[in-house]
């Protein structure tokens, strides 16, 4: 919902960045591996009952996936670079919510599975229609220049990242906030199906 408002303020600063970064010769996909360890990291530091200290690496994480495309944009962007963002983003947003799991399985079990299988089914309908979109020859920049068509919802990156830094600032608090955002990842995915039935049926 947010990523659009927001792209006209972050897009020259990211876009000055990454053509510094390709300047001294790093890939588009050097940061979004990096940025996928980072963020790795940070839920490894969860599962190990420290969600303060993993907010560095989160946000570091969350900054690198917003490089990545700006380094693409100023050199070679490549068809495996939009996947290989997209396989590292759902990594990371998959690997947070199971290291507060893993940091309390008795507390936080069975709202971190609903919170992941509503992740799954909102992923799953965000490609659908990515995929759809592309076999209509479909184009949008409304979430700036992307490989992938990207198609808005109630919840966005921007709203799960913020999602992701008030758990770590309030970790006792993770199973009611992961059964209110999982449910609003629901009804973005029912959206999303109800655009794709008007648009593609």
């Amino acid at each position: 919902m947010l990523d659009a408002r927001i792209r006209p303020f972050i897009d020259p600063l990211l876009n000055a960045q990454g053509r510094k970064l390709a300047r001294f010769g790093i890939s588009a996909n050097q940061v979004t591996l990096l940025g996928l360890t980072l963020g790795l990291t940070a839920a490894l530091l969860i599962a190990l009952g420290a969600p303060g200290w993993a907010l560095l690496p989160l946000l570091l994480s969350r900054l690198a996936d917003g490089l990545d495309g700006a380094v693409a944009r100023a050199s070679q962007p490549s068809d495996f670079g939009g996947l290989l963002d997209i396989s590292c983003d759902f990594a990371v947003y998959g690997a947070v919510p199971l290291g507060f799991v893993l940091a309390d399985p008795a507390s936080n079990g069975v709202a971190g599975a609903f919170l992941l299988a509503s992740f799954y089914v909102s992923g799953t309908s965000f490609l659908g229609y990515a995929i759809l979109a592309e076999k209509r020859k479909m184009t949008t920049q409304a979430q700036g220049v992307k490989t992938l068509y990207y198609v808005g919802g109630l919840l966005e990156g921007a709203e799960t990242i913020g999602f992701f830094v008030l758990l770590c600032l309030w970790p006792v608090a993770f199973a009611p906030l992961a059964w209110v955002f999982g449910t609003l990842c629901l009804v973005t995915a029912a959206a999303r199906v109800w655009l794709a039935w008007r648009v593609f049926s």
